[in-house]
């Protein structure tokens, strides 16, 4: 079977879309799928609700831990965004439902010093950023995807979304952010990806 085929590559004339600057709205070295390809160096980890907690912790005035109840009791935000994946695949106009990354914030006040974040999952994976990256009104942590809930292969039944990067920065599993002062690289960064990984700057590697 041929990628095209496999993945779902759309035309050339999707692909060459333009934003209202004129710019492409596909960044440079990737194609456009309408499928969602399952891409993971992990197993997938078993979920257990009564014993998941959401953690916010680190350089934060006020520290969150959080029942998967309580999580899903905050309130919610949809957004439509697209998806970029470091592997030169994207797929444009992802639905998601969750609660924002700045409702967040607003409730566990990172200190003047908090500059860096690293998302954990529950399987152990970490990716780092900067706060200001995550600190947008397109970060999210989903739940749902397209209207339904988030495949456990896909990271669900929660995973950070962080759009503006390449999407090992949108951690699957998602149990915790941790805030820090300085720098420090997550499991995929550690191995020579890229950083900060700028889908229109091609920071695919260190």
């Amino acid at each position: 079977m041929g990628i095209s085929r496999l993945f779902g590559r759309q035309s050339d004339s999707a692909a060459n879309e333009r934003l209202p600057d004129g710019s492409p709205r596909l960044p440079p070295g990737q194609y456009l799928t309408s499928k969602w390809p399952i891409l993971t160096h992990e197993a997938i980890p078993t979920f257990d609700p009564q014993t998941y907690r959401f953690r916010i912790w680190g350089a934060v005035e006020e520290p969150l831990d959080l029942s998967w109840d309580e999580l899903q009791a905050l309130p919610r935000v949809q957004l439509t965004a697209d998806f970029h994946c470091v592997t030169t695949w994207s797929r444009y106009n992802n639905a998601w439902e969750g609660v924002a990354v700045r409702e967040l914030l607003t409730r566990v006040k990172p200190k003047p010093e908090a500059k860096f974040v690293m998302a954990h999952s529950w399987s152990d994976y970490t990716t780092n950023m900067p706060l200001a990256d995550l600190d947008d009104d397109d970060t999210l942590v989903a739940f749902l995807h397209d209207g339904a809930e988030i495949e456990r292969a896909h990271g669900g039944p929660v995973r950070l979304i962080v759009p503006k990067l390449y999407a090992y920065k949108s951690a699957k599993w998602l149990n915790g952010l941790e805030f820090l002062t300085e720098d420090q690289p997550g499991f995929w960064e550690q191995l020579g990806y890229h950083n900060h990984a700028d889908p229109w700057k091609e920071e695919r590697f260190w």
